[in-house]
């Protein structure tokens, strides 16, 4: 993996991240106001599962 690939990723996260503040802006309140109210521990599983996903769809996207 390169420079380029990591920039690249970074890249298309925040794309990814200006699509939901520029196409739902209230829609995201709501998301976080429903993260409030999730334990702190539930959310660190929730962040390790994402985590875990984005860690399998990248080592699939390079050929496994």
């Amino acid at each position: 993996m390169s420079w380029q690939d990591v920039l690249t990723g970074l890249g298309l996260a925040a794309v990814l991240e200006g699509l939901v503040l520029a196409l739902a802006p209230s829609r995201l309140d709501e998301v976080l106001e429903m993260l409030k109210r999730i334990p702190p521990e539930t959310r660190r599983i929730m962040g390790l599962l994402v985590i875990a996903t984005g860690v399998a769809i990248v080592w699939a996207a390079q050929g496994g």
